[in-house]
């Protein structure tokens, strides 16, 4: 017979408590020029029969190299994660693109299968990784949110139970015997939430789909996620929105190079995950290699112009701005096969400013050279003082070109943009209009 001491209790509550759980989870990749295969059984088997091979040359020779193990030929998605997630937490999951935060969640989902370690979910799972995960284009959305309780393992009477909630919910009710292919993404975004958030689940795993639906709904989602931890389940929330971060989740994971590098109170880790994209975007852009796209335009270089035609440091709140790109190409591209633009971020990673080709058109010659630079203008630059970090994009003939997170810091010092000697305090908002007030008696 054993016995407990008051300490053991607890740890013995806590991991009865304990519902996600990993512990030295890893997902490996084969990297191959013309494509990458992993996961079918011929892949394997291949990739075990070269492990074989490893194992009776290494017997022979000492020291030779598993080809699974060969970085040229193998990318770690995700390593050595070790996390623990109690009932009804919710917590973020934050880091650049390809950083491993999806793969994290795909490991939960069992979508895929790790390549180390183990993860272990306790009770059923709700999973939203992509716009319409698990609908299938043929059913109509009734059908589909039969079809996805089911698959959570739900009796159909639990399912009738909330349909009428999910619906009204989705705001797609008078599509709903339509099938789900002729859906826009924004309408399966919307069906797909309702049902994994209104379905009783106790894990809901979610990534970054609310960016596709409109202001709206996206303030409802984040109501009902709300509303879904006071019950006592459990979400993981990966998203670029710190705002949403910040106000939804008391605990986030911050994950880099695939590994997670902090893990703990919200506030302290968007902190260090803040000055870590001061650190990037003061590494010369052309040495960035945290980049996406094909690169058949690479930015090279990003410089801050001031009114007066001067490359400068910092541009005075108010004063005419002009971010100087320089590009790269694979070759000459007509001017409306190429897609630029820039996102100027705030102090908490949200998008504050969105300037792009696409909204304005170029002005110039017709054709983009192999080595060519382009303006984006200003006037009047609307920010208040401050720090503020941007993100580039370029896309060609429709590809994904080149995307480059907190690329270049943007420092904003104080001028008279009211002409008054005034400006709103630190707590203010960050942007700034011209405006009057008049007294009408």
């Amino acid at each position: 017979m054993s016995i407990e001491t008051a300490s053991d209790c607890g740890t013995s509550r806590r991991a009865a408590n304990i519902v996600v759980s990993a512990d030295g989870l890893g997902k490996r990749y084969r990297v191959a020029k013309a494509r990458q295969r992993d996961d079918t059984l011929r892949d394997q088997i291949d990739v075990s029969l070269r492990s074989a091979a490893y194992g009776v040359r290494r017997l022979l020779a000492p020291g030779s190299v598993d080809p699974s193990e060969d970085p040229a030929t193998t990318i770690w998605a995700l390593r050595d994660a070790n996390f623990e997630v109690e009932r009804g937490e919710v917590v973020g999951i934050i880091g650049r693109n390809g950083a491993g935060k999806s793969t994290l969640l795909k490991l939960l989902a069992r979508i895929t299968e790790p390549s180390e370690g183990r993860a272990l979910i306790q009770g059923r799972v709700g999973s939203l990784l992509e716009v319409g995960t698990g609908f299938h284009p043929e059913l109509s959305g009734r059908e589909n949110i039969l079809l996805n309780g089911a698959i959570l393992g739900m009796r159909r009477t639990e399912i009738i139970d909330r349909f009428e909630e999910i619906v009204e919910f989705s705001g797609v009710g008078e599509f709903l015997e339509m099938p789900v292919k002729r859906y826009s993404s924004g309408m399966r975004m919307r069906l797909a939430f309702s049902v994994a958030a209104h379905l009783e689940t106790d894990v809901l795993l979610i990534d970054e789909v609310l960016a596709v639906g409109d202001i709206a709904f996206q303030s409802k989602c984040m109501g009902k996620m709300e509303d879904v931890s006071r019950a006592g389940r459990t979400v993981l929330f990966v998203s670029h929105n710190m705002a949403s971060i910040s106000n939804l989740c008391p605990r986030t994971m911050y994950v880099d190079g695939g590994r997670i590098v902090r893990d703990g109170d919200t506030g302290d880790v968007l902190t260090q995950y803040i000055a870590d994209a001061g650190l990037r975007a003061a590494t010369d852009l052309d040495r960035r290699e945290d980049r996406q796209g094909d690169q058949s335009i690479r930015f090279s270089a990003l410089e801050l112009v001031n009114g007066l035609g001067e490359v400068v440091s910092q541009i005075i709140s108010g004063e005419d701005a002009t971010f100087r790109l320089h590009l790269v190409l694979d070759e000459p591209l007509p001017k409306n096969a190429v897609y630029v633009g820039l996102s100027i971020r705030g102090r908490h990673d949200e998008k504050l400013i969105e300037m792009a080709t696409e909204y304005t058109g170029f002005t110039g010659p017709a054709e983009l050279q192999h080595s060519s630079v382009v303006e984006c203008r200003v006037p009047r630059l609307p920010l208040a003082p401050g720090r503020y970090y941007i993100n580039l994009y370029s896309a060609a003939q429709g590809s994904v070109a080149d995307w480059v997170a907190h690329a270049h810091v943007l420092d904003v010092v104080e001028g008279d943009f009211f002409g008054s000697g005034r400006l709103p305090p630190d707590h203010g908002g960050r942007i700034l209009v011209p405006h009057a007030w008049h007294l009408l008696g």
